[in-house]
């Protein structure tokens, strides 16, 4: 006899939130700088890192450019999925510097649909940002060589890492009092991050102390899956339980971060507004 309304709220609450996911996308076509700033940032760094250190850097005992922007890849498409957060951070900061929601608390709409509509938007701006990196990491000489399937897989894995991540996000611009510190703060916690992790170097090579932090980084998980599924050259063996089970390990630390911290967000979101 419960089901019935259980069934008409879960289905509200989908309708609330695509209805928020499409006024978050239309506000991102009207600010165009949003997304051309986007697509800058992570162009720059496959161009950074391919050229001024491919030929310094070494990767499975050589030196050679042409394996290092192998190797590098799957490292910055997790750091330009994940650097997406500090966005989803300053947009619902924003929104709640200028009042927006409380607006939307007036209305007769689910409490978490304001969150997830936000989440899923950058979703869908992240994905188009990736489009446009994989074209520029063919051109620098990136490629694939277990075939398709396996990289699109390698990429969804890549999206619901984004996706988990902008969890963080939105917990952040809930807690603080502007956009601008949202976007410190959204950013601050993703340098150590990305880079205490195998994306840019053999984790093996770091300081011992910092290569079980590095392997058990959700963020390593994810690159060394990519790098499985695409057939791109990896790190050094390990026995640490994520590098041995990449594409496992990802898949649970994504769902993990996504059921703690939209619970956080949303309990956050429903005390902000009480």
């Amino acid at each position: 006899m419960g089901a019935p309304p259980s069934r008409t709220g879960f289905l509200q609450s989908v309708r609330d939130s695509l209805v928020m996911t499409r006024r978050n996308l239309i506000r991102m076509t009207r600010i165009p700088e949003i997304v051309l700033f986007a697509l800058i940032q992570p162009v720059m760094f496959v161009v950074m890192f391919a050229y001024v250190f491919g030929g310094s850097l070494q990767v499975g005992g050589t030196t050679s450019p042409d394996v290092y922007r192998n190797f590098l890849m799957a490292g910055i498409f997790a750091q330009t999925v994940t650097f997406a957060t500090a966005g989803a951070g300053a947009g619902i900061a924003e929104d709640m510097h200028k009042g927006l929601v409380d607006r939307f608390r007036s209305l007769p709409m689910a409490r978490g649909a304001v969150l997830t509509g936000r989440t899923i938007a950058d979703l869908v701006q992240t994905a188009l940002t990736v489009v446009v990196l994989v074209v520029v990491a063919v051109l620098v000489g990136w490629r694939i060589h277990n075939g398709v399937p396996k990289a699109l897989g390698a990429f969804a894995l890549l999206l619901l890492l984004g996706y988990a991540f902008s969890w963080i996000g939105a917990l952040i611009g809930l807690s603080v009092r502007t956009p601008e510190a949202a976007t410190s703060g959204g950013l601050i916690w993703l340098f150590p991050v990305t880079f205490i992790s195998n994306a840019f170097v053999d984790s093996a090579k770091l300081p011992g102390w910092l290569q079980p932090i590095a392997e058990w980084n959700p963020f390593s998980a994810s690159v060394q899956a990519c790098r499985i599924l695409f057939g791109n050259p990896g790190v050094s063996p390990s026995d640490a339980w994520p590098m041995q089970h990449p594409v496992w390990a990802s898949l649970i630390w994504s769902v993990v971060i996504i059921l703690v911290f939209r619970y956080l967000s949303v309990r956050k979101y429903r005390s902000a507004t009480a």
